[in-house]
């Protein structure tokens, strides 16, 4: 099965759907692959009105797949480099998506996974849903989603949590602006139902223009340049001794070296 499925109904309502619920659907170099080919081809397609994002299995995104982490540790500085490109492109696509877009949260919601969230319009949340932007434990930066989580939650809440790391709450999501609502567990379609229907019935080219021109004057469209520094940063600090290390230290179920608590 493909690692992105992609569906739209009659309505024109398109749904995203992460598909490696074997590993909580963690992302690799497949998935980063299959959601820009995902985005691009429904940005192209008249018909879609609004994308829905979702996970299969028991949780939303469990960030990046730790075994690919290791991996890229191993190769070329241009292949690293490469797969930092694709990842800022992936995320700045969903940004900068042309409808409205919609995140459906559940479970697991780490890294990665709360940059997709945070790269939507509307998000919802389930109640038993936990967050946390674990990059830093790992000895690696969360560089692709810094412009997006700045977006979300504002800078005051990014220097705590993503500095921490520590997990967060559904509730405290909604409380910190990631979250639009949070609904009972098993609730996300119903949830979410009237706010597509609201998206429906607003016209589609005021929707696209009203997008665009409030992420133009919020400053959120990620030039060029920032979207380099990002690849960089990622990329050099991926392949650096303490990426290598905290990715062991996980693996092996110790501590890493810098920690002397």
């Amino acid at each position: 099965m493909p690692v992105v499925l992609t569906e739209v109904d009659d309505r024109g309502v398109a749904t995203v759907t992460l598909n490696r619920p074997h590993v909580h659907n963690a992302y690799d170099g497949a998935v980063i692959d299959g959601l820009i080919a995902a985005f691009a081809a429904l940005a192209a397609d008249p018909a879609v009105r609004v994308v829905l994002l979702r996970g299969n299995g028991r949780h939303f995104q469990a960030g990046a797949d730790l075994a690919w982490l290791k991996h890229l540790g191993t190769v070329s500085p241009a292949e690293n480099r490469d797969f930092s490109v694709r990842t800022v492109a992936a995320m700045r696509g969903l940004q900068l998506f042309p409808r409205p877009t919609v995140a459906l949260v559940h479970g697991a919601c780490f890294g990665g996974g709360v940059g997709l969230a945070a790269g939507c319009d509307v998000v919802v949340a389930s109640e038993e849903a936990r967050f946390a932007l674990t990059e830093v434990k790992f000895g690696v930066v969360p560089a692709p989603i810094i412009p997006q989580l700045i977006k979300a939650i504002g800078l005051p809440q990014l220097r705590r949590w993503g500095l921490t790391a520590e997990p967060f709450g559904a509730a405290r999501a909604e409380r910190m602006g990631l979250v639009h609502e949070v609904c009972p567990t098993g609730g996300l379609d119903a949830a979410a139902a009237p706010i597509v229907d609201a998206l429906l019935r607003c016209g589609p080219e005021a929707l696209a223009a009203t997008k665009r021109l409030t992420l133009e004057t919020a400053d959120q469209l990620i030039p060029d340049a920032l979207a380099e520094h990002l690849v960089d940063v990622a990329a050099e600090r991926r392949a650096s001794p303490e990426a290598a290390e905290g990715l062991a230290s996980f693996l092996e179920k110790r501590n890493p070296a810098w920690y002397r608590g």
